[in-house]
């Protein structure tokens, strides 16, 4: 009972995602990058800070019937619960109508420009009802007196209809609350919402990465927070580096606040290398912010956040000489794909190639890359560069509540097996409602393109499985 989602036998996104999914490909670049430092691979999930949780599942829902041009279609509606990482709940509405959500998924904290509501006129509509309805409205009477509901709401009926009133705007679906009381609800949320704007992050370290020369303070780094204060935790190694976190006035740090600046001191006999450093705070996640998988499990929206930890880490890279890079990528899906922006702080140009498209940073100078991505592509790409630098970005570009024409796509390997929804109507498997005509289907393809010198390599892997019907 982890799924509340339209299960339409048409719509495309079920079925583009579950029984046909997408194609997984593995894009690796090499930069022609010197002095840069030696450095593990630095993989990099499309994560800008904030909250980290794992999808509990649906527990507050009443019934919704989803109005389709194949008929009806009966699926539970209401309040998700999510577990933070490092202690906290979140409780959460879907955006994401046509896709099911995947049981223990993990979920980030996620700008709007990283989700569908980045082109959503509504999205501030959206925000209007989570502002002005269950949960963070808990006085159910007053609510029902405000909406004009005879004989109340119960906790059930206030989170289906205030699903209802989002879905209506997140995904323009034709979708009523089945008790009348919920309808109700609904129809007044909708009526009624106003224009909230996006609500700033939990956390952020902007920028995420800085790059410079030993002997210098690299940064700022600056700490984007609605906590009263955040603690600071040097790089892992520091102690054998001597690299320090310092504030502007060059005294070492181990907390900070909102509009903060911390610098990376790295001393000036280092070697050249690269340190990472994480800012932590307990605080409640603002309403309104987004949350999405890796897995391709729904998105969701905040409606009510306990006290949660929250977390942000910020990179640096040194070196004496030559191209001293600073790399770092965000989910833009305005754009439609992933924007990789380049800074570097060294005294030679930073080259390097990226899908057969040759880029270069001049000294001192920052640019970003755009890395056009498909509807529900999962990506995996490395920038490397000499003396072991390398920075790998992975993700899915997920941007779109609703998929193209059915076609052909492939699963991906790490593909979740299908959940299902339940509620007051009997519970009903996405494989038997989500599902094209399809059978068998390729169950995964890994593209793995390597740019090094002109030379490219192409490596596919193929293997057979059978999407349900």
């Amino acid at each position: 009972m982890f799924a509340s989602f339209s299960a339409l036998s048409t719509r495309r996104r079920g079925a583009a995602r579950l029984a046909a999914a997408t194609l997984l490909s593995g894009l690796v670049a090499a930069g022609s990058l010197t002095g840069a430092g030696p450095a593990a691979a630095d993989e990099t999930a499309q994560n800008q800070g904030g909250a980290t949780a794992t999808m509990s599942g649906l527990k507050t829902h009443g019934a919704a019937v989803i109005h389709g041009d194949t008929g009806d279609q009966q699926v539970s509606a209401g309040l998700f619960e999510m577990s933070v990482e490092g202690g906290g709940t979140l409780q959460t509405y879907c955006v994401d109508i046509h896709n099911p959500t995947q049981q223990d998924a993990k979920y980030h904290e996620t700008p709007w420009s990283g989700t569908s509501l980045v082109a959503n006129k509504d999205a501030g509509r959206i925000r209007w009802i989570l502002q002005n309805s269950y949960p963070q409205v808990n006085d159910l009477a007053a609510l029902a007196a405000k909406a004009g509901v005879k004989g109340g709401l119960t906790e059930q009926d206030a989170a289906a209809g205030t699903q209802v009133a989002i879905w209506r705007y997140s995904d323009a679906a034709d979708v009523e609350a089945v008790d009348p009381q919920a309808e109700r609800l609904a129809d007044y949320l909708q009526q009624n919402a106003g224009d909230l704007p996006e609500p700033q992050a939990s956390l952020t370290l902007d920028p995420p990465a800085v790059s410079g020369h030993p002997g210098e303070r690299l940064g700022p780094v600056t700490v984007r927070t609605d906590a009263g204060g955040v603690t600071v935790t040097p790089p892992a190694d520091a102690a054998v580096s001597g690299v320090r976190v310092v504030g502007g006035d060059g005294k070492e740090i181990t907390s900070a606040r909102d509009g903060s600046e911390v610098y990376f001191e790295v001393p000036e006999d280092a070697a050249d290398g690269t340190a990472t450093l994480t800012v932590q705070a307990s605080t409640t996640v603002p309403v309104g912010r987004a949350f999405t998988s890796a897995s391709r499990s729904q998105t969701q929206i905040l409606a009510g956040s306990s006290e949660s930890t929250v977390s942000a880490t910020a990179s640096a890279t040194w070196a004496k000489t030559g191209a001293i890079p600073a790399l770092s990528a965000a989910k833009d899906c305005a754009k439609g794909g992933v924007v990789i922006t380049a800074g570097n702080e060294g005294d030679e140009a930073f080259t390097f190639e990226l899908m057969g498209v040759r880029h270069s940073i001049p000294a001192g100078e920052s640019r970003t890359v755009t890395i056009p991505l498909r509807e529900d592509q999962a990506y995996d790409f490395t920038i490397r560069g000499p003396s072991g630098f390398e920075k790998r970005f992975t993700g899915v570009l997920d941007c779109r509540t609703q998929g193209s024409e059915a076609g052909d796509a492939t699963q991906t390997l790490t593909e979740p097996s299908p959940a299902t929804v339940g509620g007051t109507a009997p519970d009903t498997n996405l494989a038997e409602t989500g599902s094209s005509d399809m059978t068998p289907l390729i169950a995964g393809l890994a593209v793995t393109l390597v740019i090094l010198g002109g030379a490219a390599m192409t490596i596919t892997r193929r293997r057979n499985g059978r999407a349900e019907d």
